[in-house]
Protein backbone atom coordinates (compact mmCIF):
# COMPACT_ATOMS: atom_id res chain seq x y z
CA UNK A 1 0.00 0.00 0.00
CA UNK A 2 1.30 3.47 -0.82
CA UNK A 3 0.48 7.08 -0.04
CA UNK A 4 1.78 10.62 -0.43
CA UNK A 5 2.65 12.76 2.60
CA UNK A 6 4.29 16.04 3.34
CA UNK A 7 7.36 16.16 5.54
CA UNK A 8 5.31 17.75 8.30
CA UNK A 9 2.68 14.99 8.19
CA UNK A 10 5.43 12.41 8.25
CA UNK A 11 7.03 13.82 11.39
CA UNK A 12 3.74 14.35 13.22
CA UNK A 13 2.27 10.94 12.50
CA UNK A 14 5.23 8.62 12.35
CA UNK A 15 3.00 5.71 13.39
CA UNK A 16 1.54 5.66 9.88
CA UNK A 17 4.90 4.71 8.41
CA UNK A 18 4.47 1.03 9.32
CA UNK A 19 1.15 0.87 7.45
CA UNK A 20 2.64 1.55 3.99
CA UNK A 21 5.10 -0.20 1.66
CA UNK A 22 6.44 3.15 0.53
CA UNK A 23 5.53 6.78 1.02
CA UNK A 24 6.06 9.51 -1.56
CA UNK A 25 7.23 12.69 0.11
CA UNK A 26 6.31 16.04 -1.38
CA UNK A 27 6.38 19.69 -0.38
CA UNK A 28 2.89 20.61 0.75
CA UNK A 29 2.95 24.15 -0.64
CA UNK A 30 4.70 23.71 -3.99
CA UNK A 31 3.78 20.04 -4.50
CA UNK A 32 7.42 19.45 -5.46
CA UNK A 33 8.45 15.80 -5.20
CA UNK A 34 11.12 15.41 -2.49
CA UNK A 35 11.72 11.66 -2.34
CA UNK A 36 10.43 8.34 -1.15
CA UNK A 37 10.44 6.48 2.16
CA UNK A 38 10.70 2.70 1.76
CA UNK A 39 9.39 0.11 4.20
CA UNK A 40 12.07 -1.90 6.03
CA UNK A 41 10.93 -5.12 4.36
CA UNK A 42 11.92 -3.72 0.94
CA UNK A 43 15.06 -1.86 2.03
CA UNK A 44 17.54 -4.60 1.08
CA UNK A 45 15.98 -5.01 -2.38
CA UNK A 46 16.08 -1.26 -3.02
CA UNK A 47 19.70 -1.02 -1.82
CA UNK A 48 20.75 -3.88 -4.10
CA UNK A 49 18.96 -2.27 -7.05
CA UNK A 50 20.57 1.11 -6.41
CA UNK A 51 24.05 -0.38 -5.98
CA UNK A 52 23.66 -2.21 -9.31
CA UNK A 53 22.38 0.94 -11.04
CA UNK A 54 25.22 3.09 -9.66
CA UNK A 55 27.81 0.49 -10.69
CA UNK A 56 26.36 0.41 -14.23
CA UNK A 57 26.49 4.21 -14.48
CA UNK A 58 30.10 4.29 -13.25
CA UNK A 59 31.06 1.56 -15.73
CA UNK A 60 29.37 3.44 -18.56
CA UNK A 61 31.32 6.61 -17.73
CA UNK A 62 34.55 4.62 -17.46
CA UNK A 63 33.88 2.95 -20.83
CA UNK A 64 33.36 6.37 -22.43
CA UNK A 65 36.67 7.61 -21.05
CA UNK A 66 38.54 4.42 -21.90
CA UNK A 67 37.24 4.58 -25.45
CA UNK A 68 39.64 7.43 -26.05
CA UNK A 69 42.52 6.02 -24.00
CA UNK A 70 43.95 4.30 -27.06
CA UNK A 71 44.09 7.63 -28.87
CA UNK A 72 46.00 9.25 -26.00
CA UNK A 73 48.45 6.37 -25.55
CA UNK A 74 49.36 6.32 -29.22
CA UNK A 75 47.84 2.90 -29.91
CA UNK A 76 45.90 4.37 -32.82
CA UNK A 77 48.69 6.46 -34.24
CA UNK A 78 48.69 6.72 -38.05
CA UNK A 79 45.29 5.01 -38.32
CA UNK A 80 42.34 6.45 -40.20
CA UNK A 81 38.99 6.88 -38.50
CA UNK A 82 37.64 3.93 -40.47
CA UNK A 83 40.49 1.72 -39.24
CA UNK A 84 39.92 2.84 -35.63
CA UNK A 85 36.18 2.11 -35.89
CA UNK A 86 36.83 -1.30 -37.43
CA UNK A 87 39.32 -2.12 -34.64
CA UNK A 88 36.86 -1.04 -31.95
CA UNK A 89 34.08 -3.12 -33.53
CA UNK A 90 36.31 -6.21 -33.47
CA UNK A 91 37.09 -5.60 -29.78
CA UNK A 92 33.42 -5.31 -28.75
CA UNK A 93 31.86 -8.49 -27.33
Amino acid sequence: MTTTMSIRELTRSSGKIAQYDYIDIEDRRSHEYKGVLISAKYADDVKAFLEKKIAEEKQKKLDEVMRFAGILSGATENMSTQEIKAKKMREMP
